[in-house]
């Protein structure tokens, strides 16, 4: 079985109590539990973490190196300043999606610059919560 890394940056474990505008009303709770059903559903493993630290994200990245077959990042803000992030994906060198709730293109110009992108293969942004299942289904298919 395919085992596959969903990461999320910070402040994300507040997701619920966001702006429902940009991010809707889900918890952060409600898209790992939908991840995990899909997962069941593709035939995947998955591990759903989330941290407000860059360096707990850094670390999850590098211990992901070894028995995990892709990996799903949604660094939120670090998505934008973190190099440190950018070096560890980089060196990830199985599939790997970033992933974006809002749009990150029609938000503020410091947000629509995204360290992680050249070091991905695929960027997915701007579906909403959905963006979750549909990265999933997306890795699936690369591992």
């Amino acid at each position: 079985m395919k085992k596959i890394l969903i990461l999320n940056g910070p402040n994300l474990n507040l997701l619920h109590k966001r702006d429902h505008a940009i991010y809707g009303d889900s918890s952060l709770g409600k898209i790992e539990s939908d991840c995990q059903n899909l997962a069941l559903e593709l035939g995947l493993e998955i591990e759903f973490i989330q941290s407000n630290s860059e360096g707990d994200l850094v670390n999850a990245i590098q211990d992901a190196l070894e028995g995990f077959d892709g990996l799903i990042i949604n660094a939120a803000a670090y998505t934008h300043t973190s190099v440190a992030i950018r070096d560890a994906l980089e060196i990830f060198t199985k599939p790997k999606i970033e992933l974006h709730i809002s749009n990150i293109f029609k938000r503020e110009e410091f947000r629509q610059h995204s360290f992680l992108s050249e070091v991905v293969d695929a960027v997915i942004s701007g579906l909403g919560v959905q963006g979750y299942t549909v990265a999933l289904r997306a890795i699936s298919k690369m591992v």
